[in-house]
């Protein structure tokens, strides 16, 4: 039984079987009295053993776990008295939340105390409302059961499902630890690469504080409310392209701080919003790619044992290069790159594992 929930002092009027101390997915055998006659299945159910919403004794029922006198169950059934109603409790998305999972992972980097993973469009990284499993912690776990001791499986920062590109993660809690010290003082280096729509000054800094959207608590917004927090980027174009007869850009960013969904709503609050983007972009204009093009795809720290400065650099995602060629846009070489690190110097960002923080 859920420590929050209490049983009510209801004088109900059946026999309950089962001790709900015990086992919590252990089955539960109900005898339904002729009091009960007329009401729906599921409220009877409900009522009986309160340890469980209704919500979830619905589902169980759809998905077969709730039997009648030996027979399936319906949602809306009708109680008629006297049936024998068995409960096969299933667990909650949430309690296996963190359970290993076979989930591929494209490993760019491993030694005894680091990983660095190119993480696909399309995968989580962390459990949570609506994706309890199949994410890389998960993976992480199948592969490293080591890292069920450290705290979020050795994660230190995300990038949001739809975002392609580099993330560290620390095979030990005296690495991970570090790494967090690194992100907290600014000197991991990271480069995050998207396509807008538009043309946008040659390079910039957007220094506008966001916090959530008045209107719609999913969504953040540039914002000088109370609770908003500094935000600022610093960007460059690197090239010009057209995609369905609209001037389209490929920009290079940095983030000076790390809010949720920074580099998308700084540049929308621009005027270019990133080509996909469903959430801050046009709807009419977000249809012509399934995700926002956003790649984080340059990574910079010092080795937390050998004090060593590494770097990563991975290819673009498949996706993201394709719609490059799309648009015409063909690959900065080197010298393009180099002239944009030296406008912008070190390129540090502040990425720390939190629910106000993202990587992008």
């Amino acid at each position: 039984m859920n420590s929050a929930e209490q049983l009510p002092d209801n004088d109900f009027d059946a026999d309950f079987e089962g001790d709900l101390t015990a086992d919590p997915l252990a089955p539960i055998e109900l005898q339904l009295s002729k009091s009960d006659c007329g009401e729906r299945l599921d409220k009877v159910v409900a009522r009986m053993v309160p340890q469980f919403s209704r919500g979830r004794l619905q589902s169980w029922i759809e998905e077969g776990h709730i039997t009648v006198d030996g027979k399936p169950a319906k949602v809306r059934a009708t109680v008629y008295g006297d049936e024998k109603v068995l409960v096969n409790p299933q667990p909650a998305p949430e309690d296996v939340a963190f359970a290993p999972e076979d989930v591929p992972l494209d490993i760019v980097f491993e030694d005894d105390n680091l990983l660095v993973i190119n993480k696909p469009a399309g995968l989580v990284v962390h459990p949570g409302a609506g994706n309890w499993s199949g994410t890389m912690l998960n993976g992480l776990l199948f592969r490293w059961p080591q890292l069920g001791g450290v705290p979020r499986a050795g994660i230190v920062h995300r990038l949001d499902k739809d975002t392609s590109g580099l993330m560290v993660v620390g095979k030990d809690l005296p690495t991970q630890t570090d790494l967090v010290r690194q992100l907290q003082s600014r000197t991991v280096k990271r480069v995050y690469w998207c396509i807008v729509w538009g043309t946008p000054r040659m390079s910039g800094t957007i220094d506008a504080s966001m916090g959530r959207d008045q209107k719609d608590r999913v969504k953040m917004a540039v914002s000088t409310s109370m609770g908003s927090k500094p935000a600022i980027t610093h960007y460059q174009r690197l090239a010009e392209g057209v995609l369905d007869g609209r001037p389209v850009s490929l920009v290079q960013c940095r983030l000076e701080t790390g809010r949720t969904h920074q580099i998308r709503v700084h540049m929308a609050h621009l005027g270019f919003s990133l080509i996909g983007d469903q959430v801050y972009g046009k709807q009419h204009m977000a249809s012509v790619f399934p995700r926002q093009a956003l790649q984080a795809r340059r990574l910079g720290l010092v080795h937390p044992v050998t004090g060593q400065q590494v770097e990563w650099l991975v290819p673009l995602a498949d996706d993201f290069k394709e719609l490059m060629e799309r648009a015409g846009i063909e690959e900065p070489d080197e010298s393009v790159l180099s002239a944009a690190a030296a406008e912008h110097g070190e390129y540090e960002d502040y990425d720390i594992y939190d629910d106000e923080f993202d990587d992008e």
